[in-house]
């Protein structure tokens, strides 16, 4: 579990295809914090090391997450957002982030207002019913608020240090990114779904 609060972004120095999945390491000074076998959030997908070698981290992307996330046009030299997961003896920001993508966005626009950036991100229809005006998501592993809220598409304020920090800064009109819904909303979503079938 993570809190979708970016700890590092780090580059892609390989990837490699693995039969519908990828092999990917990556250069980060997280690595050597890290132990074989433990998680890393990579852009808001819970990926496994599987080596560590100096500052490079090395995991698989198995096809379905290949499929279901961006990670299916990875690209050697692209830079992600990076986070280890939470500590449950310490304090937590952001929210509760499992790194299971529910879809893939697509960035509508982006546009600065004084020190602060607006993104406009449109989503899958089937996720409308997890967003909610001034609930949480998670585009490309970080913590958000929805600030605007439309039937396809919701806007997020980035202050300036988040936009400093992650690879938001990166994106371009056109660019898909990593949502994940809020893990509370969605187990509310379930429970009506439920009681509606009697």
């Amino acid at each position: 579990m993570f809190t979708g609060i970016i700890e590092a972004v780090g580059t892609l120095a390989e990837v490699k295809g693995t039969g519908g999945g990828y092999r990917v390491r990556i250069e980060t000074p997280l690595a050597p914090q890290l132990k074989l076998g433990d998680s890393l959030a990579v852009n808001g997908v819970c990926l496994t090391a599987i080596l560590i070698d100096g500052e490079h981290v090395m995991a698989d992307v198995g096809p379905e997450t290949a499929r279901v996330t961006t990670f299916g046009a990875l690209r050697r030299g692209q830079s992600v957002n990076l986070e280890r997961p939470l500590r449950f003896d310490g304090r937590v920001d952001g929210h509760f982030v499992l790194g299971h993508v529910d879809g893939v966005g697509t960035v509508e626009d982006t546009r600065p207002e004084a020190e602060s950036h607006w993104l406009t991100i449109a989503f899958p229809t089937p996720l409308a019913a997890y967003f909610i005006r001034k609930g949480s998501i998670a585009v490309d592993g970080i913590s958000l608020t929805v600030a605007g809220l439309g039937e396809r598409q919701f806007d997020v304020q980035v202050v300036p240090y988040t936009w400093a920090q992650t690879t938001l800064k990166l994106l371009r009109v056109g660019d898909k990114v990593n949502l994940e819904c809020d893990m509370i909303g969605k187990y509310v979503v379930r429970e009506m779904e439920l009681r509606a079938r009697g």
